[in-house]
């Protein structure tokens, strides 16, 4: 039975009290940022943009970007899929995902507060029907991007687009990566292309833009093994799946952080790291992967490092009957744009 006493001091402080009155410094703050009126936005209405950002499609037309800190890109071309396609229409889905943020309760932020973000629409392509000319002009637009001094988070697509995007964010040093896959895409090159999704890591190591010996793969399993001997041989680091749950949370976060270190840190998320069941949406599912509450924990377990940009790729709404797979997806992309806020703090001050 609840003491009286207790029931007493509960209802003189919050009987009559709205939806918008909190004591709590910490949820004040947060709540001051939401409420209008004692009325917050309607998740359900408006445009749909990538974590509810304000759209910005003039962004890139500016030299600046408008200003922008953080521009959240739909890089809407799955091309280079070797197996399902359909991951052109995950910007999309990720985009119809409702009610991600703006709070990240474990970090304790609201990223959306503390930079100027916007969704800035989808990269231009030029032919919906070339694989090449679709990474001309993925490297095009990050160039620009790269040129404004704005950080670029972006959902693909396929995993292909991110050497095009590495291409530009690596273009004055190599970078880190913390990848999470269940493959590790360090494949050659297929029936005459380099641009396929099993290969993009590979050649951003030849290119000289990503550095090797500060990237770690994290959820790597299924029959592929043998098409990753690059990964060894370069020196990346590989955490496969099943060993995450052997080895502890805490030490492939120890792991990850030693690898890449101290310098820039592009984020990339396939969401066939996580095991089907939490993520069937996607063009190459693996069973016995990485759970969401084992990736979340991971990617707040970066928060410090250096990270100069971050993708979300790989989601492909037409298997994704429950969108589990969207929802995983916006998830993980806010938990990189918070790790990307915190860096660009600490660039800042």
């Amino acid at each position: 039975m609840i003491d009286p006493k207790k029931l007493d001091h509960l209802r003189s402080k919050y009987s009559g009290s709205g939806g918008d009155d909190f004591h709590d410094p910490e949820f004040k703050r947060v709540a001051a940022l939401q409420f209008s009126g004692g009325k917050r936005v309607q998740p359900f209405a408006g445009v749909s943009t990538l974590l509810d950002a304000p759209y910005r499609p003039d962004a890139p037309d500016l030299a600046d970007f408008g200003g922008l800190d953080i521009a959240l890109v739909g890089v809407p071309m799955d091309l280079g899929v070797t197996n399902r396609a359909g991951a052109r229409l995950g910007p999309r889905a990720v985009r119809a995902v409702e009610r991600i943020g703006p709070y990240e309760h474990v970090l304790r932020m609201v990223p959306s507060a503390a930079c100027t973000l916007a969704d800035v629409g989808d990269v231009p392509l030029s032919s919906r029907f070339n694989l090449e000319t679709c990474h001309a002009d993925i490297q095009a637009f990050y160039h620009k991007v790269m040129d404004a001094g704005v950080v670029p988070l972006s959902v693909g697509g396929d995993h292909s687009i991110t050497y095009s995007i590495l291409k530009a964010l690596g273009r004055g040093r190599p970078v880190g990566m913390v990848h999470f896959d269940a493959h590790c895409d360090t494949g050659g090159a297929y029936e005459g292309s380099k641009f396929h999704h099993g290969g993009p890591f590979r050649q951003a190591v030849l290119d000289g833009v990503l550095d090797p010996e500060r990237t770690v793969q994290i959820g790597i399993r299924g029959s592929t093994e043998y098409l990753w001997e690059f990964s060894y041989e370069s020196g990346m680091t590989v955490i496969h799946a099943e060993d995450i749950p052997k080895r502890g949370i805490e030490d492939v976060i120890a792991t990850a952080r030693k690898v890449v270190g101290d310098g820039p840190v592009y984020v990339s998320f396939d969401v066939d790291c996580l095991d089907p069941v939490y993520a069937p949406g996607t063009g190459t599912p693996e069973v016995g992967g990485v759970t969401t509450r084992e990736a979340l924990a991971i990617l707040r377990g970066l928060s410090g490092i250096d990270v100069i940009g971050g993708d979300v790729v790989e989601v492909a709404p037409q298997y994704d009957a429950t969108t589990n797979t969207a929802q995983a997806g916006a998830q993980m992309l806010f938990e990189i744009l918070c790790l990307s806020v915190g860096a660009l703090a600490r660039r800042k001050g």
